[in-house]
């Protein structure tokens, strides 16, 4: 799925280490879903989403392709 949460993460000039700690997840996660190779659970997007304020379509782009 692609994703806006690098561009997010930048405009709150946040490293992926930051991110991770205040969702509680790993780094690795956050690399994973910056590049598109690990969708997150709904609850996480959702967590994600609410962080930063916005809608999870905001963050997220559902492809019907993919």
């Amino acid at each position: 799925m692609k994703n806006k949460l690098k561009i997010y993460r930048a405009m709150h000039n946040l490293t992926q280490e930051d991110l991770a700690r205040k969702l509680g997840v790993s780094r690795q996660t956050i690399i994973a879903i910056e590049k598109g190779k690990y969708d997150p659970s709904l609850k996480l997007a959702f967590k994600i989403a609410k962080f930063f304020g916005v809608r999870i379509e905001d963050i997220f782009i559902y492809d019907e392709d993919e």
